[in-house]
């Protein structure tokens, strides 16, 4: 059960109800969008790239913290001493702290689109916080129909890695569409590690994630896949002149990506020892995407 996994003590428990780590997958998307508006053009704006990229650690608040509150709707996370709903007993303030995250993340792609004079930055920025909300929002609640990954997939894959570059650019390049599978990829890859030690939280709410689905064996299996497809579509990308020589600078994460399948493949059905996969393949997600983003520069 999540319980055996989550440590007891008050200050660990708001850590890991607030989530440090996962705030690199805000962080990435914009990171190797413009990278790649740097290599293009030789220069970014850099009043952009900040204000971008505060607006979308406080949009990644905001969906931090509604899916704790939409989870205790349907009382999945009654096993979950670090929901910050848990953590407060007040779901009514949570609800209404995202929502403050969100008017101020969007207040800066706002910004960006009056800067200069397009709409089409905030249209993806929006496009993305929709599809977040539909994660476990309701009346969508896609994730419990084992959806959450595609989304993840979309959000903070092609939407962000092209919005970022197009916010420094205003152009579209398939030297981005090709990274942003890359950075797309390892996020729902985080995603999908999350569910290995809540299958039994996840069947009592109804909730039917991939490894749900798939069970946990099968799931492990499934992992070497998705990490070699990810480093297959390195070399391939490079080889079409789609990433410059230097992006294979990315396979130095691969010791990260070994060790993430080797400890899912021994530990998937014990839910004390497996929890921690998600970080790991954060830190896999967070290393290959500075990589890419250097090997690009460089």
């Amino acid at each position: 059960m999540t319980t055996k996994s989550v440590p007891a003590s008050p200050s660990k428990l708001w850590l890991a109800a607030l989530k440090p780590p996962m705030y690199s997958v805000a962080i990435i998307p914009i990171w190797v969008g413009s990278a790649i508006a740097w290599s293009d053009q030789q220069s970014i704006n850099g009043v952009i790239f900040g204000t971008f990229l505060s607006a979308a650690i406080l949009i990644i608040a905001w969906l931090n913290l509604t899916n704790d509150v939409f989870d205790a709707d349907t009382g999945i996370d009654v096993n979950k001493p670090h929901s910050l709903v848990n953590l407060t007993g007040n779901q009514s303030l949570i609800f209404w702290l995202a929502n403050l995250f969100l008017g101020l993340g969007c207040l800066g792609i706002l910004a960006i689109a009056w800067w200069q004079q397009d709409v089409t930055v905030l249209g993806l920025i929006l496009c993305s916080c929709f599809l977040g909300y539909t994660y476990q929002g309701p009346p969508f609640r896609l994730g419990y129909q084992g959806l959450g990954e595609i989304i993840c997939f979309v959000t903070f894959g092609p939407l962000a890695v092209s919005a970022a570059y197009y916010s420094q650019t205003q152009s579209w390049s398939a030297h981005s569409w090709a990274a942003s599978i890359i950075v797309g990829l390892t996020t729902s890859l985080i995603l999908l590690c999350s569910h290995f030690h809540q299958v039994a939280d996840d069947l009592a709410a109804g909730k039917r994630s991939p490894i749900v689905r798939l069970g946990t064996e099968r799931g492990a299996r499934l992992l070497p896949w998705i990490c070699g497809s990810i480093f297959g579509l390195i070399g391939i990308f490079t080889a079409l002149h789609l990433f410059p020589l230097g992006a294979l600078l990315t396979l130095a994460s691969f010791p990260l990506a070994f060790y993430l399948c080797q400890h899912v493949l021994k530990f998937h059905d014990q839910p004390r020892y497996v929890s921690n996969c998600k970080f790991i393949a954060v830190a896999f997600h967070f290393v290959s995407g500075i990589l890419l983003g250097i090997g690009i520069l460089a």
